[in-house]
């Protein structure tokens, strides 16, 4: 119900209230559109769980819209003050004129397996077939892109179908049901559908390059005019990391991704891997990752070519609270490693 009202309201309110208007006020609840879910989300659920954001005097309303192209769009209506996506997700914003700062990434290294039907069991037979997406500039977009680059493989040339399916967990239904050939998938699901049958032709460490899948991002406006729900709320994901990441929590974060993903206690203890392999404990916002992105979508929009990544990365307030001590003082405090 939140997400359809938001989609319903947000086209009046761009069309009827300037953003300075929008955003004047300090809002009561900060709205968090998130567009995946994946064990990487862990510093958000747990932030919001386990009391962090009211610790820091943030009280939040995290949503699902599947969609970073919606995000973006609630995010101009003055909706969502604050979004978790991946950087395509932005630099598409950008470069279609909304202003929108990325103030960490929580994960900037490729998490996806290459998971096939029974019948592929090669790279080279992904010619001709229908490979999964969120959709185009999402997420798992980015990592097809980067899967498909690694193999040598182009998708005009080799004539390779995308279609855009949903989240990683719908896209391996569709696997299983035969609508695609291959999903890009963290390993908690890609270990499942090797389970009923199916092939992982290619896992997540084999590909170096860097990316931003999971991305804080925030409207310039609100952040100008908020500097300090900002920081706040960065704390609290930053506090949702070390909670996250101490083995002594293990248990809790096991029974959270049981609840989130939906899935038992063995996929869980396969998910809590993945997000201890694939969360930046440390998340500055990622130039490396973005400007990999940038050359990604660059061919297929040439508006982009004018965005710079220079602009959208804003790392003040990971500095500050990297410089100020209080990094390591929750990970201390915590019992966290950073490895």
């Amino acid at each position: 119900m939140r997400y359809l009202k938001i989609v319903i309201v947000l086209t009046f309110s761009i069309i009827h209230f300037p953003l300075s208007i929008v955003y004047a006020a300090a809002p009561t609840r900060l709205v968090i559109g998130y567009a995946s879910t994946t064990p990487r989300l862990m510093p958000l659920w747990m932030a919001r769980e386990q009391g962090f954001f009211a610790k820091y005097g943030i009280e939040s309303e995290p949503v699902l819209l599947r969609s970073g192209a919606t995000l973006v769009t609630g995010m101009a209506s003055g909706d969502i003050q604050i979004g978790r996506t991946a950087g395509a997700a932005v630099i598409s914003a950008v470069a279609a004129g909304h202003d929108i700062k990325m103030l960490a990434t929580f994960s900037s290294r490729n998490s996806y397996d290459v998971v096939t039907r029974p019948n592929i069991k090669r790279a080279e037979d992904l010619r001709g077939k229908k490979l999964a997406i969120n959709s185009i500039g999402g997420g798992t977009w980015i990592g097809a892109m980067l899967w498909v680059e690694h193999f040598g493989l182009d998708v005009q040339r080799d004539n390779i179908l995308l279609q855009s399916i949903g989240d990683q967990g719908t896209q391996s239904q569709a696997l299983e049901s035969g609508t695609v050939d291959c999903v890009f998938v963290d390993s908690v699901y890609s270990k499942v559908l090797k389970q009923k049958g199916m092939n992982i032709i290619a896992e997540s460490h084999e590909l170096k390059q860097p990316l931003v899948s999971q991305s804080t991002i925030m409207p310039n406006t609100f952040l100008r005019q908020h500097p300090e729900l900002a920081e706040n709320y960065v704390r609290g994901e930053v506090e949702g990391i070390a909670f996250a990441t101490a083995p002594k929590n293990k248990p809790a974060v096991i029974k959270m991704l049981m609840r989130r993903l939906r899935v038992d206690a063995n996929t869980a203890e396969e998910g809590y891997g993945d997000m201890l392999r694939g969360v930046d404990r440390k998340p500055f916002a990622s130039m490396e990752g973005m400007r990999n992105l940038h050359r990604l979508l660059r061919p297929g929009n040439p508006k982009i070519a004018n965005v710079k990544v220079e602009d959208v990365v804003d790392n003040r307030i990971m500095r500050k609270l990297e410089e100020s001590g209080f990094i390591d003082k929750i990970f201390a405090l915590h019992g966290a490693s950073f490895k």
